[in-house]
């Protein structure tokens, strides 16, 4: 194993050396970077990066900005800065503004879901759904490297205004033990597996003792980015024992796995970390947005899907690409996301067939496009809740206007008699409103 060495913009040269880039690429480089977070790890450039299939390989895609990433107009700005060299304040300021037209925190992430403890919110925390609460530890806000697609960019830019963050295991604990209805415990990020495992177990630890907690869930990228995190030294022996613990307390330790290509399983290491991990005690469940350019293609899902299986993981979501950064360069219209899903999955069996999608983490939910079909004569999208911020949602079918355009809920319009709120913009006050009508979950009555 060689030492971590994680490679940020002012690194940008010296890869484009090593990938065989042009300075003209390495300026364009520079220019998205200074508006989108950039890291890339010595690990991807050395073992995923198919240097023989630029700009074309899915992990260069996946992991090292392209200009496409930025609206022209917005583009040609940081370049001229760039070309001509300006101070980095000057830089800062256009990035800011760039960023600021890029909706940062989608599905109303800020606004929405603040759980409070003692009439105080609380920060670096999110309570979107009555059984799962998120957390984020101070620690383990960034990554071994960054996804160009991350729905959380905006956690990496340094503008602590925009970041989630909590560095008080106490808050966690008091407020999963003061709310009975939380079942599951989702500590992410960032990367929690970029932190030592001395850091994960001051949060984990309080938690274990919970009796209505049924499962303490650990979001990751580091099986692909770094996969050494589970398989050497002590700290990654210590992480296997905290697993152990978890374990033995009665709870479920659930590793989900962001997954995005099957070349992120071809080295011997990343098997080790996974069946390390399994071995532990940990159930690994992997998950993905679809992403023009990278995996946009039923057969590399089912291959990914397979390989999953293989190794004893459990394939468990195909997400849309979020409304926000550099959606219009990575966005699948809904209708061709389908046709991917069930494609790819007609390839699989009934193992591989755990995986659900393709699903919109949108403002009311987790929302499916569960069909195309024809009704009355009229071509229409099948949706469905897989989960909802009213509980009652869940597993409700509803229907939408066939738009082959479509890329996400907003841009869907509803049919055969069905509510408007599901498909308007306004949908964050709709949800704010009602969740101060019924506070209590347990007595939220289904209204429609």
């Amino acid at each position: 194993m060689k030492p971590y060495k994680a490679n940020t913009r002012n690194d940008l040269p010296r890869i484009a050396e090593v990938l065989g880039l042009n300075g003209e690429e390495v300026k364009d480089m520079q220019a998205v970077s200074a508006v989108l977070p950039f890291k890339v790890n010595n690990y991807v450039l050395e073992n995923l990066i198919n240097r023989d299939n630029l700009p074309n390989d899915p992990i260069y895609q996946l992991t090292v900005p392209q200009r496409g990433m930025l609206a022209d107009a917005d583009f040609r700005r940081m370049r001229d800065l760039v070309d001509r060299e300006a101070p980095q304040a000057e830089i800062k300021l256009a990035a800011r503004e760039i960023q600021a037209n890029l909706n940062p925190h989608p599905a109303g992430q800020q606004e929405l879901n603040k759980p409070m403890l003692d009439g105080v919110e609380l920060p670096g925390m999110q309570h979107k759904y009555n059984e799962t609460v998120l957390f984020f530890p101070a620690q383990g806000q960034t990554c071994h490297a960054y996804c160009t697609y991350c729905f959380r960019w905006a956690q990496f830019i340094g503008d602590n205004e925009l970041k989630f963050s909590n560095r008080e295991p106490e808050q966690l604990r008091r407020y999963v033990e003061e709310n009975p209805q939380i079942d599951s415990v989702l500590i992410t990020g960032g990367d929690p597996m970029i932190m030592k495992t001395k850091f994960l177990r001051q949060y984990i630890e309080p938690l274990m003792n919970i009796p209505h907690l049924n499962s303490i869930r650990v979001g990751t990228k580091a099986i692909a980015y770094w996969p050494y995190r589970f398989t050497e030294g002590e700290d990654a022996d210590d992480l296997m024992r905290l697993i152990g613990e978890v374990r033995k307390a009665g709870k479920n330790f659930a590793v989900m796995a962001h997954s995005s290509h099957p070349v992120e399983f071809s080295t011997d290491v990343s098997e080790l970390a996974v069946k390390r991990l399994i071995d532990a005690g940990a159930v690994v469940r992997c998950q993905a947005p679809l992403i023009k350019r990278v995996n946009d293609h039923p057969d590399i899902w089912a291959a990914l899907w397979r390989k999953q299986v293989a190794l004893g993981a459990v394939p468990y979501y195909m997400f849309v690409e979020r409304d926000t950064g550099p959606k219009n360069y990575f966005e699948v219209p809904l209708a061709r996301a389908y046709d991917i899903f069930s494609r790819a999955y007609n390839q699989v069996s009934g193992l591989a067939r755990t995986v659900r999608g393709p699903s919109m983490s949108c403002t009311p939910g987790k929302v499916c496009v569960d069909g195309v079909t024809e009704i009355h004569g009229e071509k229409v999208f099948v949706m469905k809740f897989i989960q909802g911020r009213n509980p009652y949602w869940a597993n409700k079918v509803f229907f939408a206007k066939y738009n082959p355009k479509a890329t996400w809920l907003d841009d869907l319009e509803p049919t055969l008699g069905e509510e408007r709120f599901f498909f308007e913009q306004g949908m964050d006050e709709f949800v704010d409103n009602y969740q101060h009508e019924h506070e209590d979950s347990h007595e939220v009555k289904e209204s429609f």
